[in-house]
């Protein structure tokens, strides 16, 4: 199922958007519990049989900082390549590209904070620090015909500090157009983005940085992330990153939690006449699988409900006693 036949068209949504399903890196890094290659492999061409063209698949950064991801170069290996999925991974620094090229990735993401105190605290660097360490990943990424994408961590608030000024995002996303990099994702760490915030940062940056392809990755930790969606949405983002399940959270911010769900942000965009390209069904049954593989309830609505349409037999249903309701 692509879209619900009687979905009706909001006004000012775009017709079509991506969907970046970021649960095999985001979702699974923060994992105590080791998860086989093979269940790695397995879940991310689980959601290419869905339908979903571009997912973050792992991260190439050092074991002892991420066991999670120590498998990285065998994900890649046993990926089926042949329906034309965009797969990228989270590179932190040369050693970590180069290995991400000889993997075979299809796109580099580099990450840093807009705020300082977060990116000293994410990845022991000022924030200076890391942009020059990404001039070297493109230097690595451009003969090997490897695009490099552009990710702002904190941006549209911090754990530590507050609230981030609107002007810090904008730097670093002219830092790195400055580098050749337009690819560009506002993160909402720890779930501290609102829709007023949506709305002043994608402005700024179609003000300021109009070069900018904007891609919004939230955090449902205050139960706001599809809200914050839909006014992406209305401010003509096309490109929204979100983790199969729930799965997620950053394990160097307090009290992180998942990602928005791709199955309930999928429900919601074909419910409002928006096309994926993903279908529906087989992905909610990829979540259910996901769950199965965690070993614990997901926070996932739409894998536990079904589709809006999905309906139930009366036999299945007890009726109500009238005497207990007379």
């Amino acid at each position: 199922m692509m879209v619900s036949s009687d979905s009706t068209a909001i006004p000012g949504f775009p017709d079509k958007v991506e969907v970046v399903d970021v649960g095999p890196r985001d979702g699974l890094q923060s994992e105590g519990t080791w998860i086989d290659t093979e269940q790695k492999v397995a879940l991310i061409n689980g959601l290419i049989e869905a339908g979903v063209r571009h997912l973050e698949v792992t991260s190439f950064v050092s074991p002892r900082a991420v066991p999670q991801m120590k498998d990285a170069a065998e994900v890649m290996a046993g990926i089926d390549r042949s329906k034309g999925a965009v797969l990228t991974a989270l590179v932190p620094n040369a050693r970590g590209a180069q290995r991400a090229v000889e993997a075979g990735i299809d796109a580099m993401v580099v990450f840093m904070s807009a705020s300082e105190s977060h990116n000293l605290k994410n990845v022991n660097r000022t924030r200076e620090t890391s942009l020059e360490g990404f001039r070297e990943i493109c230097r690595i990424a451009e003969p090997a015909d490897v695009q490099v994408y552009g990710a702002i961590a904190t941006a549209f608030g911090c754990p530590f500090e507050g609230n981030v000024a609107v002007e810090d995002v904008v730097d670093v996303a002219r830092a790195y157009r400055d580098m050749g990099i337009t690819k560009i994702s506002l993160g909402d760490t720890t779930g501290m983005a609102t829709p007023p915030i949506v709305r002043e940062r994608c402005q700024a940056l179609k003000t300021h940085v109009p070069e900018a392809d904007i891609a919004l990755h939230f955090h449902n930790t205050r139960g706001v992330g599809l809200a914050c969606v839909y006014t992406g949405l209305l401010e003509g983002i096309t490109r929204f990153e979100a983790s199969i399940g729930g799965l997620g959270g950053c394990p160097f911010a307090p009290k992180a939690t998942g990602n928005i769900c791709t199955e309930d942000l999928v429900y919601m965009l074909h419910e409002s006449g928006v096309e994926t390209g993903i279908d529906l069904e087989r992905l909610i049954a990829v979540s259910r699988r996901t769950e199965q593989m965690i070993g614990r309830s997901l926070p996932g609505q739409v894998m536990k409900a079904g589709p809006r349409l999905e309906l139930h037999d009366t036999g299945s249903v007890a009726t109500a006693d009238a005497r207990a309701n007379g």
